[in-house]
């Protein structure tokens, strides 16, 4: 099994209820990949984070293995998402892939 986590911070120009809508948006879209793409396990979205975080939202999401990981990176319906819900609001991005 592989763990693929990554952590966004949103650009600074929106305001704070267009940051939750934002944040809502991208979990919807995310979460809603689980049964769409093989090998895809589990796929959560934290967007509730404390405010001692320096990031705004977190996705977990478990894998199969590499492989299934390399498939979702360029899955038509995981490139949709990214493209339409995450890239065009998102200012930072740090990912950790790992197995487990």
């Amino acid at each position: 099994m592989v763990k693929h986590v990554i952590l966004w911070t949103l650009k600074d120009e929106y305001s704070g209820a267009q940051m939750e809508q934002i944040k809502a948006d991208i979990k919807s879209g995310l979460e809603g990949l689980k049964g769409q793409i093989p090998g895809l396990v589990d796929i959560q979205v934290n967007i509730n984070g404390l405010s001692s975080s320096n990031a705004d939202l977190m996705l977990d999401s478990t894998f199969e293995d590499e492989a299934a990981l390399k498939g979702y990176a360029v899955h038509p319906a995981h490139v949709a998402v990214a493209d339409g819900k995450v890239r065009p609001f998102t200012a930072s991005r740090v990912c950790l892939d790992y197995e487990i």
